[in-house]
């Protein structure tokens, strides 16, 4: 879920970001790629091209939020979207952007302060450029996304002038830290109500973050200072690059090679059109990430096909919704990694090769489950099928060739130790670039490329910064003894590992199909990890399951994203979708209580390999 107001035409500025942007990204996919192809020839790499990696991922991180604030690409949970146009909507427009622009403003002068105080230590990165010089990406970036949202606030001057007084006004109050603590509830609720209108998940968090460490005393630089934290992680890096290789196969034609592939392996079977669209839905979830890129890119390709075939239209639609969630615990889904980079700074780490590893079995039931609801569907209504044609799988698997090895390259790569997460992930982007390029012609560097890859910063952006802005509010939390008070409680009240897991089940489902899976990841994951840890449950079987509820939520009634994606896809009231998601809903949940309830579906790989 996205802010709604539409973003501004395109301005010559807006190009040189873009350009910008996707140089960032090609340097963030060249630093491992050198280190890796140098690795056999002496040890060739570029000096110091961790450090350097770092602060690409950092630039990377706030500029690519920069480009998600123009695009109104950031995650929300916003419920002015619901609203009619009128006053009403656009107050809430104007008090959710006044309120960020204002979070925005004070985090650009924490990271600033952080900034200064770096400068002090007088490091240096490799190639005699000071540290100092690659952190001020931070504030400048932040102080103009606390202008464009006090400019997108509003459609004209006055409310945008407003906007902006808001945002001098609480600028002005964060120098009296500690001095007015009376005014931490009321703040902090504006903060929430201005959240629930459209106001991004990032700048709620790092809001409530500055507002608790401000009745503290502590400086609001404890905030930006937290960042560090996130970029230090050694997976980080993967999530844009695996996020910018999503988007490559998104905008290019590999939709419609899968499918025709997939037609021709499954069409001759009852259902198998059924089976086609959970498979290559799943293979595409797989590399999009469960950001509902799926159903946008799949939707209008498969419905109609299964319509043609003979299902029904509340089946179709259904098994669209449900399917655009499958394949999220397949690798290289970047969930996935940023739960593993979450939970790994937490008591019990979950290494991404690892859960990888012990989602293909949970994730296969998934898939297969939906499938054989399709076959029975088939049969049921003596559907017709296509002759199975040895010619046609042929040709089809030649023409979708480079896309279907790409999967079975990033895992034999990744597994065989040869490199390294990050490395695996710069390979896979630059496979997909020269695939869809060089090989087939769907994208080109005058067309489709750049789009591709400048969308993928927006949703790296967006996730990135987010993160950033969860370890702040993170650190009070810890700081307040806040997960000590809940796994008290909780240990109190709940004794048996299953009734505990039976509650998570429960929780994770509703939250889920609340939160945007990113926001569930970053948020939820911190609480949850130390709670699985007391009552004994494997930290990676419990990522396995956090993962696959959330795969749940996105069709839970009444917001879960793919119903909201569907209903504006397809053009379908939400009621309508309900009733045609409810018996996918049923199968996946029991698949869902399959995978927590027995663990070997999750840790039997890993034994097999000597890994438990």
């Amino acid at each position: 879920m996205s802010t709604g107001t539409p973003a501004a035409p395109s301005r010559p500025w807006h190009r040189v970001e873009d350009a910008l942007l996707v140089a960032v990204l090609l340097a963030a996919m060249l630093l491992p790629l050198i280190d890796t192809v140098g690795r056999p020839f002496g040890g060739f790499h570029v000096p110091g091209g961790s450090a350097w990696l770092q602060k690409v991922t950092l630039a990377l991180a706030f500029l690519g939020g920069l480009l998600a604030t123009r695009a109104g690409a950031h995650l929300t949970l916003s419920t002015a979207e619901l609203m009619a146009e009128g006053p009403r909507r656009r107050a809430a427009s104007l008090l959710a952007g006044s309120v960020a622009a204002a979070v925005a403003a004070v985090l650009a002068w924490g990271a600033w302060q952080v900034v200064l105080a770096n400068r002090t230590e007088a490091k240096v990165l490799p190639g005699g450029v000071p540290v100092w010089i690659a952190e001020c990406v931070m504030p400048l970036a932040l102080a103009l996304i606390a202008l464009r949202f006090a400019w997108r606030a509003a459609a004209h001057w006055p409310g945008r002038l407003a906007a902006l007084a808001v945002a001098g006004g609480v600028f002005a109050l964060s120098f009296l830290a500690g001095s007015a603590a009376s005014l931490t509830w009321p703040l902090a609720a504006i903060v929430l109500v201005a959240a629930l209108l459209g106001a991004p998940v990032f700048t709620a968090m790092g809001g409530l973050a500055l507002i608790f460490f401000f009745s503290a005393g502590v400086p609001v630089a404890a905030v930006p200072a937290e960042i560090y934290r996130l970029i230090e992680s050694p997976t980080l890096p993967a999530i844009p690059l695996l996020t910018a290789c999503g988007y490559v196969l998104a905008e290019s034609h590999a939709s419609s090679r899968l499918v025709r592939f997939f037609r021709a392996l499954f069409g001759w079977m009852p259902g198998g059109v059924a089976v086609m669209v959970a498979a290559v839905c799943a293979l595409f979830t797989t590399f999009t990430g469960g950001s509902g890129v799926t159903i946008i890119a799949l939707g209008g390709l498969v419905y109609p096909m299964l319509r043609e075939e003979g299902y029904s239209e509340g089946f179709s639609l259904g098994l669209v919704t449900a399917a655009g969630s499958l394949g999220l615990l397949f690798p290289p889904s970047l969930p996935v990694i940023l739960y593993s980079v979450v939970a790994g700074s937490r008591e019990m780490s979950a290494p991404a090769d690892e859960l990888y590893l012990a989602g293909l079995l949970p994730g296969l039931l998934l898939v297969v489950l939906v499938a054989l609801y399709g076959i029975w569907v088939g049969v049921r209504g003596g559907l017709k099928r296509q002759p199975f044609a040895w010619g046609e799988l042929a040709r089809s698997a030649w023409a979708a060739k480079w896309e279907l090895l790409l999967p079975v390259g990033v895992v034999a790569l990744f597994q065989s130790g040869l490199t390294s997460l990050v490395e695996t992930a710069a390979a896979a982007l630059l496979y997909a670039i020269v695939v869809e390029w060089w090989l087939t012609g769907d994208l080109t560097p005058r067309r489709g490329l750049p789009k591709a890859l400048v969308k993928s910063c927006e949703l790296t952006g967006a996730v990135l910064i987010l993160l950033a802005s969860a370890m702040g509010l993170t650190s009070y939390l810890v700081d307040q003894q806040i997960p000590d008070a809940l796994l008290a409680w909780v240990q109190t009240h709940v004794t048996s590992p299953l009734v505990f897991l039976l509650a998570l089940n429960v929780i994770l489902l509703i939250l889920g199909s609340v939160l945007e899976i990113y926001s569930a990841i970053i948020i939820l994951a911190p609480l949850v990890v130390p709670l699985g840890a007391a009552f004994g449950i494997d930290p990676i079987h419990l990522g396995v399951i956090f993962l696959a509820n959330l795969e749940l939520g996105f069709l839970f009634p009444p917001v879960g994203l793919n119903l909201f994606l569907s209903s504006s896809r397809f053009d379908k009231r939400l009621p309508e979708l309900y009733r045609h998601v409810l018996p996918f809903l049923l199968i996946l949940g029991i698949g869902v209580l399959l995978i927590t309830y027995l663990p070997v579906m999750s840790l039997g790989v890993l034994e097999m390999l000597g890994k438990r």
